[in-house]
């Protein structure tokens, strides 16, 4: 599903009334966790998490006007989506998380490159999520951005 928002507020504002809480919570898990530098907004129509163009000028390789991507959540038609850059660039992260999830929920994980996807509302790994956003620096991203994605 797509909103049109210009604050992460305006988009939580137009969630059906039973994914408010769940994407205010994971919000405030992502908020409360990832290190710092980076900033929120909306990205791409849903709450974004990035590098601010005052810590990494070059923005995005795809449109440089857009400061560099590094995590989203979005409520979609039949799920709530995080998307994490570094599951997708960083084999070790992506292995880590894939290693963890089971001990945190019974649901099979259903994940793309760099999409979890989570369908049912009651069973999100919210500790998990915290953890992740851990995992990886402001500085470490850019590293990893420019090695193994932008050269690509």
């Amino acid at each position: 599903m797509k909103y049109e928002a210009s604050t992460p507020e305006e988009y939580i504002n137009q969630l059906p009334e039973d994914r408010k809480p769940v994407i205010e919570k994971i919000r405030t898990v992502i908020k409360k966790n990832l290190p710092e530098g980076f900033e929120e907004g909306i990205n791409y129509n849903m709450l974004g998490y990035y590098v601010p163009h005052s810590i990494y000028p070059d923005g995005y390789h795809c449109d440089p006007k857009l400061p560099l991507p590094f995590m989203n959540l979005a409520s979609q038609k039949n799920s709530v989506n995080l998307y994490h850059s570094g599951i997708y660039a960083n084999p070790e992260i992506h292995d880590w998380f894939v290693n963890e999830y089971p001990k945190h929920s019974n649901r099979k994980l259903d994940m793309g490159k760099s999409c979890i996807r989570f369908k049912k509302m009651d069973d999100i790994p919210y500790d998990l999520i915290a953890e992740l956003c851990t995992k990886i620096s402001v500085e470490n991203w850019i590293n990893t951005y420019e090695t193994n994605v932008k050269k690509k």
